[in-house]
């Protein structure tokens, strides 16, 4: 896998919304500057992971031919999407212990959605100054 400019944007994004998670959420703590960092680049890690399972189980879905096949990808999907939000605490916890919280199974879900909007906020952003001649 290859570093993209996308990617270290990304986890900047990440980085911003985290931060601001943590002056806002008393749940939500990181002792460090670094901390936070390091957290940022692991729920980029993880969110990769878990877009790519969910464009799979799409995927899957599209180009199911049975009913059943399809609502075995819905029913997948439904799991996915929540069980993903208790990976994510868990491997907080793991990697940092004490060191770092991101609050619990709803303030994760906030951090995620509002993670992701940023994330395509930004990237929209950056695609339409990308394509408008600069002036100078």
């Amino acid at each position: 896998m290859r570093l993209r400019p996308t990617d270290l944007v990304d986890v900047f994004v990440y980085l911003v919304v985290l931060g601001i998670f943590i002056q806002l959420f008393p749940a939500v703590i990181s002792e460090s500057f670094l901390l936070a960092l390091l957290t940022a680049i692991l729920l980029k890690l993880i969110l990769e992971v878990v877009l790519w399972v969910k464009k799979k189980i799409l995927n899957r879905f599209r180009t199911a031919d049975t009913v059943r096949a399809r609502v075995v990808s819905v029913i997948t999907l439904v799991l996915v999407l929540p069980a993903s939000k208790f990976v994510v605490l868990e491997l907080v916890d793991l990697v940092f212990g004490d060191a770092v919280s991101l609050g619990g199974f709803f303030q994760v879900t906030a951090l995620i959605i509002v993670l992701m909007l940023a994330r395509g906020g930004v990237r929209r952003l950056l695609d339409r100054s990308g394509d408008s001649p600069t002036a100078g």
